[in-house]
């Protein structure tokens, strides 16, 4: 693992393009593999933000094409900003963001993909929230399909409700894409190493079983460019998805964190659920 880059926040306030906005007490970590196409986005969306995280980590999970050159030019615009991270070998999305969340050095992370964006004013409402609330740990929010690159600025935030998530209803869906996630550095567990499906869900389910309070901020935040269940990444491979689901479920009961009745009930649920989007799936290609 090579790091390459530096965190001197006494520094960053230098950078013209930051202009006079506050920073917050955040770290971004984004996985990046084979990204160099889209990374350009997803970190511009964060420069965009209204009120800015306080330090920036990209880990190159042992890219194969120019990502980590395109990555080494972000680092050497923001070099005060930005901590790069380059991995050796290939370990997934859960490694990586795990990677950039022990080099982390402030109160809470928020996780972004490379192929992903957020609203302008995501940071300021999350981190306003999170501070405001320290009984929670966790929170996540609404994210749109924006295959066109689309971005709704405008939000009636005094009109933002907040839904209470627990681990029954995490059994049953997961409350929210990664990217979407924020919460507090030190919990005492992350994303379980070498899975590559569902490990953001058993990150979740681990934490609500721990009697951490999660929290939904209903307000779409954050931006997915490819399609749920589309062609393209882990989201077409439904049957690895769906085998993660299962053995999230297993861990859960073999840590007697559900009962038997439970963990058949959201088996059950789950095959279900891969049944209707393997139809869903179906039909789109039909439609095609």
């Amino acid at each position: 693992m090579v790091e390459v880059g530096c965190l001197q926040m006494g520094l960053v306030m230098s950078n013209p393009a930051f202009g006079a906005r506050e920073f917050v007490s955040v770290s971004v970590v984004i996985p990046c593999f084979n990204c160099r196409s889209t990374i350009a986005r997803a970190i511009g969306s964060v420069l965009a933000q209204s009120k800015l995280p306080a330090e920036v980590i990209l880990v190159d999970d042992a890219s194969s094409d120019q990502t980590f050159v395109c990555l080494q030019e972000f680092e050497a615009k923001f070099p005060e900003w930005i901590l790069l991270i380059r991995l050796d070998k290939n370990g997934g999305a859960a490694n990586a963001r795990n990677v950039g969340w022990s080099r982390s050095s402030k109160k809470f992370i928020a996780f972004l993909d490379a192929d992903d964006s957020w609203h302008p004013e995501k940071i300021c409402i999350q981190y306003e929230f999170m501070l405001n609330n320290p009984s929670i740990a966790l929170s996540g929010h609404q994210c749109l399909f924006s295959k066109k690159n689309e971005i709704k600025n405008k939000l009636a935030i005094e009109k933002i409700k907040f839904t209470d998530i627990g681990l029954d209803y995490l059994i049953f869906k997961n409350a929210f894409s990664t990217p979407t996630v924020m919460l507090k550095r030190e919990l005492g567990v992350q994303f379980c190493n070498g899975r590559r499906y569902a490990e953001d869900l058993l990150l979740w389910q681990q934490v609500a079983s721990l009697g951490f309070l999660i929290v939904r901020i209903e307000a779409p935040l954050a931006y997915v460019h490819k399609d749920f269940y589309g062609a393209e990444g882990l989201s077409a491979n439904l049957w690895a998805m769906e085998i993660g689901e299962l053995d999230n479920l297993k861990f859960l009961r073999r840590s007697k964190k559900i009962s038997p009745f439970i963990f058949l009930v959201g088996s059950g649920f789950s095959v279900l659920k891969f049944i209707r989007r393997t139809l869903v799936g179906l039909l789109r290609k039909l439609r095609i």
